[in-house]
């Protein structure tokens, strides 16, 4: 039914109209048919009740006289009369006498609502059949005496010919009229809907283009209620010019604001999704603004940041009152700096009805400070213990020198045997080593001797002897691959010290073994530029291993992972002094908790160029967690 609804004025007064027109017409003829119907009805009673009483007259008289062959002849007669359909005329018993069919003469021919008729009358009776078919019988008397009944059967066909031919003319007189009407309603409609047509079309226009009011004011050539809604309009118009305008220029300083502005700004939905972000939180995010839109804190943010953001939001939301300084922290892995931190103030965005429609947050991207202050701290940390370690090695270095003359005196007794005097020799060199380290903490680096060839087998094999110990009780087998006669100008004292740091490390992460400790020694070529020969230095183990985190930290000072016993200051300066040399190193984990077999440990693989040269291949620190 909504689908037949005229959608427009003009369609809508002309279906109405002759929807009217209709309704009247339809009333007008049903009771005109009716009308026509009913007179119809009494002109066919009088004209049957006229020719049976003729007819029973005549069939009197043709009794009376005997002459009963006329009867047929009279019967016949009554036929050529259009309104007359049969005729019969019967005895009281019912038997044809004579009929307009003569092969029913002598014949019981009646229904048994004519037989109801077989009765005395005294005058012509009307009755209805079982189909609405009217029907007439009349008396036919002799000297008083009731001797026949004359039947007439009325032929209806003229009749209906007659009232079709009525209904016929009022059809076509009600096509007329509405004709009529639809013609004088759409002449109507035109007047009435051609002002608002304007109105439309000019509506139409501002919706596709606002900014687009050159059609405005619309002209008005009339002066009824259309004309006062187009001055209306024309008013409500400017009125929504004047304040686009105040209101352009008011979001112009907004936008300006948000785009420009140092920080990141956003606001949420109650499903804490994100509606609007300006380009420096963009920026801030390594994202676009429109793959920021739609999507939840949760999709941007790491879960450790964004679990506390969002119940701020809800906060928010539920009790209208602003959260400021929320510190946020967490790891993003597409991120060149993985740990972030934020500093993040909420507030909400009210309507006009003083409901908390949005919430907005000021985002401020505090990593860099929190980096500059720890990088601070640590400074701090580490000028405190280069003040604590050059007071120590101050007061160290005194008695080194005692030792070192009391070893000289003993290696000088003839009694000494050739092991002992070999232990003596290994005693003085590691004293050296040790007064060597006093000079550089007190120098800060600067070396006391000059760098020269050393051996790298036997600097390795000087420092295991060291670990002997701990190699014995930890039960770690040794296996030594080192390629003959293997040289590298170095400075041999911070090269025992790179060799001792990641030896002690290994047995540490084997501890409380047993293990398999790895050293290799050989010529090779440099990672990145093959061009560089030198020499590379492999320590592997079948320890506990690194995760990726610890890994990402390892060269950091004072970052360690055994707890009271460590100083997180060994690998830290064993990156120094491979620095120092243009050296480049490696690293293979894997933890034995990512795992949980035999195949975990770690591999550290160093390469120092042969030629001291700072064309020399210097490369950064990487670390991997590729299986030894």
């Amino acid at each position: 039914m909504a689908l037949l609804r005229p959608r427009t004025i003009r369609g809508q007064l002309i279906a109405s109209l002759v929807l009217f027109e209709l309704l009247v017409l339809a009333l007008f003829a049903v009771f005109l048919i009716r009308e026509q119907q009913k007179e119809l009805q009494q002109r066919v009673d009088r004209r049957l009740e006229y020719q049976g009483s003729q007819l029973a007259l005549q069939a009197s008289a043709v009794l009376k006289r005997g002459d009963t062959s006329v009867l047929q002849a009279l019967v016949s007669s009554m036929l050529q009369y259009p309104s007359v359909g049969s005729v019969q005329i019967t005895d009281l018993q019912g038997m044809t006498m004579v009929g307009s069919d003569a092969a029913m003469n002598g014949k019981l021919n009646l229904t048994p609502v004519e037989r109801n008729y077989l009765r005395s009358l005294q005058k012509p009776t009307l009755f209805t059949l079982k189909d609405n078919v009217r029907e007439i019988v009349a008396p036919v008397h002799i000297n008083g005496e009731l001797r026949a009944l004359v039947w007439i059967y009325p032929n209806e066909d003229a009749d209906r010919l007659q009232l079709h031919s009525l209904l016929r003319i009022t059809l076509i007189s009600a096509v007329i009229a509405i004709l009529g009407c639809t013609l004088l309603a759409t002449f109507m409609a035109r007047t009435i809907t051609k002002p608002l047509n304007v109105l439309m079309q000019a509506t139409r226009q501002i919706v596709r283009d606002p900014e687009d009011t050159s059609s405005f004011p619309l002209h008005v050539s009339s002066a009824n209620e259309a004309a006062d809604l187009t001055m209306a309009f024309n008013m409500m118009v400017s009125s929504i010019e004047e304040q686009r305008s105040g209101l352009n220029d008011t979001l112009a300083l907004l936008d300006s604001m948000l785009a420009n502005a140092p920080i990141g700004f956003a606001f949420f939905d109650r499903k804490f999704r994100f509606v609007r972000v300006n380009q420096f939180l963009a920026d801030m995010n390594h994202t676009s603004i429109s793959r920021h839109l739609g999507r939840t804190v949760f999709e941007v943010f790491p879960e450790s940041a964004a679990i506390p953001m969002q119940r701020g939001i809800d906060s928010v939301f539920e009790s209208g009152s602003a959260v400021q300084d929320l510190e946020l922290t967490g790891e993003l892995d597409m991120h060149p700096v993985r740990v972030r931190s934020w500093l993040v103030n909420i507030y909400p965005v009210h309507t006009s009805t003083n409901a908390v429609r949005w919430v907005g947050a000021v985002i401020v991207d505090t990593t860099q400070r929190r980096n500059s202050e720890d990088a601070l701290r640590k400074t701090e940390k580490l000028a405190a213990a280069g003040r604590l370690a050059a007071s120590i090695a101050h007061e160290i270095n005194n008695p080194l020198e005692a030792v070192t003359n009391l070893l000289y005196l003993i290696r000088l007794q003839d009694s000494l045997g050739a092991e002992t005097r070999q232990y003596v020799e290994l005693a003085q060199h590691e004293v050296a080593r040790v007064s060597e380290i006093t000079q550089q903490t007190l120098r800060f680096y600067r070396q006391s001797t000059l760098p020269i060839t050393a051996n790298v087998s036997e600097l390795l094999d000087s420092v295991l002897t060291l670990h002997q110990g701990r190699v014995t009780t930890l039960q770690v087998e040794v296996q030594r691959i080192y390629q003959p006669d293997v040289e590298l100008f170095c400075f041999v004292g911070e090269m025992r010290q790179l060799f001792a740091n990641l030896i002690g490390n290994a047995l540490d992460a084997m501890t409380p073994g047993p293990g398999r400790l790895v050293l290799s020694v050989r010529r090779s070529r440099s990672w990145r530029d093959p061009s560089v020969e030198g020499v590379r230095f492999s320590v592997f183990d079948t320890g506990c291993g690194m995760s990726d985190e610890v890994l990402s930290r390892i060269f950091e000072p004072f970052f360690t992972t055994k707890e009271a016993t460590g100083t997180g200051l060994g690998l830290w300066v064993s990156a120094e002094i491979i620095r120092k040399h243009h050296g480049a190193i490696r690293i293979r984990s894997r933890a034995y908790a990512d795992t949980g077999t035999s195949s975990h440990g770690t591999g550290f693989m160093i390469f120092f160029p042969l030629v001291r040269s700072e064309e020399a291949v210097a490369e950064s620190l990487p670390a991997s967690s590729q299986v030894v």
